[in-house]
């Protein structure tokens, strides 16, 4: 039978209101997040925050945990009269503070609403207990409970950073992430790995009744949501050595990092004066104190301070001079007190005359490297002047200078490196000539790097020619480093050059008091510590004491950069403390021999020598 057009347009109207009904049974009956939100008047979210993750060391020791603290909510159209002198003894707070609190939820009463808020942030437990004992006598309060942070050891803030509340700015640059009310990592680790240790949070369901009381769970917790914690987070820090490193550097300003070479982990990364463990768990307390110290505690000295490497850099100049081969292992250079060119004279101390390459790293020649980086940049072998110095710059950056390593951290700076472009721009095309620059072969003049540029080189050279990126985190079981962390990266000077630099290394530690080695005060005896001492000029007061090692010379385990602002000549501060932490990592204590130089460096302050602008 053939349907006419009555009939088909019958059917369809049918089939229509089949599938609406089943959309609507669907809606109102099987979904219930419709439900939810045709509901969402009635219902109230209680807000579960999740743990965060745990900051554990290298060797599984707590660096940050959790404690539990509340927050004290309040639905302020749920308050009824209540005893304000019982509320505020139990609380520990001031009836001012509950009298202007009271009075600005009635002044935003309409914004409020029926809403919660937090009136009392981070409760300790024991107050709050015991409010939680006399609750039934203020409706309209309750807890809310949450973790905050606690710090075993005193790490450093600089290098775990701290936890805050989000502000409006945050909350809109991390669209759907966040809401008032949560915290996130700021600055350091908890800052870097926040999409890790954050964790997701849940929520309890309540059901309002027509009188916007509270009644009970909503469908008796099924629609529920726990709370999912943060990834707890491995780092490559050695927290016994970090807080060994904090010790050395307290009431200096500077920098202390030790690197595993065969890794690139960090092991200790001091920054001082820094932020105190004590502060972070309640920031907003201190952060004013924190923001206005002279010293700049809030400042990471270790990847955001650029300063001259000094004779450290040497070493860099050397390797770059024997690839060249401007100069071999036997090449002999005169010194009179300093290397004169035309009528001027960059001066060097008083040591044996003439010196072979390895004498010059061993007694830290100044006029040695001035000659080297003259004939890098005169010799023609790589063009011009102006060719020669970007041929070099390439050299250098190879090692990791001039640009940031990209390392895990948080705020790296990059340094710099100056080339022909810079130097042209400065003095003119052709108007510039290799004396010109003659203090980039001391590591002085332009150049600018951070004191994990100092650490790097010194892996680097410990692993006779290449690095892993600096990083400091490790692989864990939720947690994964990116692969570029486990690539070597290698310089453009050929592996077989670096013996002959460590040699010299070796000879300025171990060559003994009255042989003009320069670093005799970091000897130890069986640890065969390698290093190079420096000076880097300060136009601002004393010269910065620097000094970088690793040790032992042969299968390294540790490589160490110290950088004291203000501390004179390499081997006065930066030595002894960089070798005390090497000999701490390396045999688990201090030999008696040698505790005298410790009483002396964990005593000593140069903060007066330090100009600092103070507020008048």
């Amino acid at each position: 039978m053939k349907l006419n057009r009555q009939n088909k347009l019958l059917i369809g109207l049918c089939t229509a209101a089949a599938i609406l009904i089943a959309k609507l049974f669907s809606i109102q009956i099987i979904d219930d997040k419709y439900k939810l939100a045709s509901e969402n008047n009635s219902l109230v979210y209680n807000t579960i925050y999740p743990n965060r993750g745990i900051i554990n060391d290298r060797n599984g020791k707590i660096l940050v945990g959790n404690k539990v603290a509340y927050d004290l909510m309040i639905t302020p159209r749920e308050v009824e009269e209540f005893d304000t002198l019982t509320f505020c003894n139990v609380l520990g707070v001031s009836q001012e503070f509950v009298r202007e609190k009271m009075a600005e939820y009635r002044k935003f009463r309409t914004r409020i609403g029926w809403r919660t808020v937090v009136m009392i942030k981070q409760l300790p437990q024991e107050t709050y207990m015991r409010f939680a004992e006399v609750a039934y006598k203020f409706p309209g309060f309750r807890g809310q409970s949450r973790s905050i942070r606690e710090y075993p050891y005193n790490a450093g803030g600089n290098l775990l950073g701290y936890v805050s509340e989000v502000d409006a700015d945050f909350i809109k640059k991390h669209e759907g992430e966040y809401s008032s009310g949560d915290y996130a990592g700021k600055t350091g680790i908890e800052a870097a790995r926040e999409k890790e240790l954050r964790g997701v949070k849940g929520y309890n369901i309540m059901l309002r009744d027509s009188r916007n009381k509270i009644m009970s769970r909503y469908q008796n917790g099924e629609m529920d949501m726990e709370a999912t914690p943060g990834d707890h987070i491995t780092t490559t820090i050695d927290a016994e050595l970090q807080h060994y490193g904090q010790m050395l550097m307290n009431n200096k300003v500077g920098s202390l990092i030790a690197i595993e070479p065969s890794t690139g982990e960090i092991l200790t990364m001091v920054s001082s004066p820094g932020i105190d463990v004590d502060m972070l768990a309640d920031i907003g307390k201190y952060y004013n104190d924190i923001v206005t110290d002279p010293y700049k505690p809030m400042f990471n000295r270790t990847v955001q301070a650029s300063y001259p490497p000094g004779s450290v850099f040497k070493l860099v100049n050397g390797l770059i001079g024997l690839q060249e081969g401007v100069i071999t292992p036997n090449t002999h250079y005169p010194c009179s007190m300093g290397y004169k060119f035309g009528k001027n004279k960059l001066g060097c101390h008083a040591h044996k005359s003439p010196v072979d390459f390895e004498e010059s790293i061993m007694m830290s020649c100044n006029a040695y490297y001035c000659y080297i980086l003259r004939d890098l940049l005169e010799n023609g072998k790589n063009g011009t002047i102006a060719e020669s110095m970007d041929k070099w710059k390439q050299y250098v950056e190879s090692f990791g200078f001039g640009k940031k390593l990209g390392s895990d951290f948080p705020s790296e700076l990059g340094g710099f490196i100056p080339g022909s472009k810079y130097y042209n721009k400065v003095y003119g095309k052709g108007g510039w000539k290799a004396t010109t620059v003659i203090s980039l072969s001391i590591g002085q003049g332009e150049i600018g790097c951070t004191p994990l540029h100092l650490a790097n080189l010194c892996a680097t050279l410990a692993n006779r020619g290449y690095y892993y990126t600096p990083h400091i985190i490790k692989d864990s079981e939720n947690v994964k480093i990116d692969d570029r962390f486990k690539e070597r990266n290698y310089t453009m000077v050929d592996t077989t050059h670096f013996h002959k630099v460590i040699g010299g290394m070796y000879r300025a530690v171990n060559s003994g008091y009255g042989s003009g080695g320069t670093a005799s005060v970091a000897a130890v005896e069986g640890l065969d510590i390698c290093g190079k001492t420096g000076t880097a000029q300060n136009p601002h007061g004393d010269d910065h004491s620097v000094f970088i090692c690793f040790a032992p010379k042969d299968n390294p385990k540790i490589a160490v950069a110290a950088y004291v602002e203000n501390g004179g000549f390499g081997a006065s501060w930066a030595a002894p403390i960089a070798s005390l932490l090497t000999e701490m990592y390396l045999t688990g204590g201090i030999s008696q021999g040698r505790k005298p130089l410790e009483d002396k460096v964990l005593n000593g302050n140069l903060l007066h020598k330090v100009k600092v602008k103070t507020k008048k």
